[in-house]
């Protein structure tokens, strides 16, 4: 699976959240200072041809929906993340996260409930 650019994840994280929507739907719900319809129409071709995006036909409107969920993509994605950062080592990356970010204590005792959790499945 592709990598997405910035501009065609903010159009993915747009359809992911209205599920279908027209190209006018997703230039309402970009930021200010919004592109230009036809540079989200051309940024959603792409995403077509690319195969995260299909269309329905009304006319000469098209109304497009996601192919890939949100899940899907942002497990491949952070695959290939912990690969390319951490040298595919999931340790390293969440050693990083805990030593260089400021994350409160009460997200790492989160984050340790949650490996606890997984490590009792696993152990069964």
């Amino acid at each position: 699976m592709k990598e997405l650019t910035r501009a065609e994840e903010q159009v993915m994280q747009i359809l992911w959240n209205l599920e279908n929507a027209f190209i006018k739907e997703i230039i309402e719900k970009i930021p200010e200072p919004k592109p230009a319809y036809n540079t989200v129409s051309t940024i959603t071709r792409i995403l077509e041809k690319k195969g995260f995006v299909s269309h329905v036909a009304y006319g000469k409107s098209h109304q497009y929906f996601p192919l890939i969920g949100k899940k899907e993509y942002t497990r491949k994605f952070m695959k290939g993340f912990v690969r390319n950062y951490f040298s595919n080592s999931y340790r390293d990356m969440v050693s990083f996260f805990a030593k260089e970010e400021h994350v409160s204590l009460s997200e790492l005792e989160e984050v340790k409930k949650m490996v606890e959790e997984q490590i009792k499945k696993q152990s069964r």
